[in-house]
């Protein structure tokens, strides 16, 4: 019996030998890779500081959204200059459409606000969208077509751009240096939540809605991040840069016209419709097959 029990201890002892020895090897193992992951982490955040370096920044960049201080980059948005000559036309427009609602030196009443100040991109984007001059007033302006060619949308730009100094002005998009997969991150981040990631639109509280941007030009996006029309927030440069916004700019133009080779785009509202031909297309044929089946039985 003690021949066993001895055998029985050297067994269990002899045993846990691997096992230690497995510990501290894995120990070993994890400490040795740590500080390769310390490096991983450095080359990482390195990268992101490149990234916002490209950006025009200065501060941290993480996600595609700037979260410290620094300058914007104008590379891919320059400014549109407005003819002074246009400024007569501008102030004739003006007073036929809008001036019964904003004054005729566009000072705001109670029927609508105070337009000087506010930059020639502000006036533009609601001009050029249809949304203005707005006949019967609601809880939205619809976007719909403009009333006025380009060259007339300009000059009444111009009028009320010489009333008062201030605010953004009209930006020129150049799509060829923006980026369509950094305009993805940002748009997921920063617009999804309200526009559906498809850029679809989608209703909000209080009678109020994210409008579809199927039809927005890449100024009118532009213009619509730097004002902040209706309820959507005002993204100023510190914020969002000229790149960022040129980037948001060139995947809407992509989310217009997705490729949607190898499937149907239905609408490209997402799960609703596909349920939706998931059951009729689905459940339909189930029961089309079983009616048959039970009309051949009889």
């Amino acid at each position: 019996m003690s021949i066993r029990k001895t055998s029985k201890t050297f067994l269990k002892r002899a045993g846990l030998i691997p096992i230690a020895v497995g510990t501290l090897t894995v120990g070993g193992s994890i400490l040795a890779l740590y500080p390769q992951a310390s490096s991983a982490q450095s080359n990482n955040t390195s990268h992101l500081s490149n990234n916002a370096s490209n950006y025009g920044y200065t501060g941290s960049y993480i996600y595609g959204s700037k979260t410290g201080g620094g300058s914007s980059n104008s590379a891919a948005i320059t400014n549109l200059t407005l003819s002074a000559s246009s400024i007569p036309l501008g102030k004739s427009l003006f007073l036929e459409n809008c001036s019964s609602c904003h004054g005729t030196q566009a000072q705001g009443s109670s029927r609508a606000p105070n337009l000087q100040g506010l930059g020639a991109a502000t006036v533009d984007f609601w001009v050029s969208t249809g949304r203005m001059p707005l006949a019967d007033p609601t809880i939205q302006a619809v976007q719909k077509p403009s009333r006025f060619s380009r060259s007339q949308t300009l000059a009444i730009d111009a009028y009320v751009a010489s009333l008062s100094s201030g605010g953004p002005l009209i930006p020129n998009v150049n799509l060829s240096l923006a980026s369509e997969s950094a305009g993805a991150t940002l748009f997921s981040t920063n617009c999804a939540a309200c526009h559906t990631i498809t850029g679809a639109g989608d209703a909000l509280a209080s009678g109020v809605y994210a409008p579809s941007l199927s039809v927005a030009t890449p100024t009118q996006i532009a213009e619509a991040i730097r004002t902040g029309p209706g309820n959507m927030p005002r993204f100023g440069p510190l914020t969002l840069s000229n790149q960022q916004v040129a980037d948001l700019a060139k995947y809407v133009g992509y989310l217009q016209h997705p490729n949607d080779r190898g499937g149907i785009a239905l609408g490209h509202v997402g799960p609703v419709t596909e349920g939706f031909v998931g059951i009729l297309v689905g459940l339909g044929s189930i029961m089309l097959a079983g009616f048959w089946i039970g009309g051949k039985n009889k």
